[in-house]
């Protein structure tokens, strides 16, 4: 089986033009198939204030009404075709999609319960259409994805970056080995938020239900790490969390936190 990175990168690197330049001059020389998927929740955020519309967030979830929507569709969109044009200048094909694109990733509105999330995505997995994803892969294009899906009628729905990342690679790792990176500003998992050196190397079940008992790992962590080990339950070879700008040792599994089911 060829190897396949998909790459999540998101926190303040996508923000900082400096750190996003070193990232992706990285990420254009791996030497495999890859897929690089990005946020932008806090840019989207930035610009929501600046035009006098409050964000709302539920235990770091975004409820996203009709102007939210229209906010996060044009930044995302802009943020997207800025990595494409770096890549392409760095000898990197590329193209930028987000999950409508020719129903790449075809995604529900969130049904409402206790709340009402708004225009907000949830995958359908099974409907992800492998073909058109090794159709660009075996081309050596890299689909660089926004976050953003639409449904069966055409509405355009926000989705979570990290579940469309696990999402993804779970759906191509019947055709790839696929190595699943979440990216960040920080050097992994950490067991003392303010210890940048404080990275918890390897991760079983075991220890993430002790440390999320013990508030170790809280917040946006638990989300990505419940989506890390879905992934590897259904097919995904490894997983990494780890900073953006080791990107080349995170490959080589040199740095980071790496996920186990054993």
């Amino acid at each position: 089986m060829k190897e396949l990175f998909i790459i999540k990168i998101g926190g303040n690197v996508i923000d900082v033009m400096d750190k996003l330049s070193v990232f992706l001059k990285k990420f254009s020389v791996i030497n495999s198939p890859k897929i690089l998927i990005h946020g932008g929740g806090k840019l989207a955020t930035d610009l929501s204030t600046k035009l006098g519309i409050e964000a709302k967030l539920v235990d770091g979830k975004r409820i996203t009404d009709a102007a939210t929507l229209q906010i996060i569709t044009m930044v995302y969109s802009g943020i997207n075709k800025s990595i494409v044009a770096k890549l392409q200048a760095l000898g990197a094909n590329s193209i930028g999609i987000c999950g409508a694109d020719l129903n790449m990733i075809p995604a529900k509105k969130r049904a409402v319960g206790a709340i009402d999330y708004g225009f907000v995505g949830d995958v359908l997995m099974e409907k992800i259409p492998v073909t058109h994803w090794t159709d660009l892969l075996e081309k050596n294009i890299c689909p660089v994805v926004a976050p953003i899906t639409a449904d069966s009628s055409g509405q355009l729905l926000n989705t979570n970056a990290d579940t469309i990342a696990s999402s993804v690679a779970q759906a191509l790792s019947k055709t790839y080995k696929v190595t699943l990176i979440y990216c960040f500003e920080k050097n992994g998992v950490l067991q003392n938020p303010d210890d940048e050196q404080s990275v918890i190397p390897l991760i079983q079940p075991e220890i993430y239900s002790t440390f999320k008992s013990q508030g170790v790992i809280s917040k946006g962590m638990i989300p990505k790490l419940d989506n890390s080990f879905e992934a590897m339950k259904n097919g995904v070879s490894k997983v990494i969390i780890g900073n953006a700008l080791q990107i080349d040792k995170l490959i080589t599994s040199k740095e980071g936190t790496h996920l186990s089911l054993a």
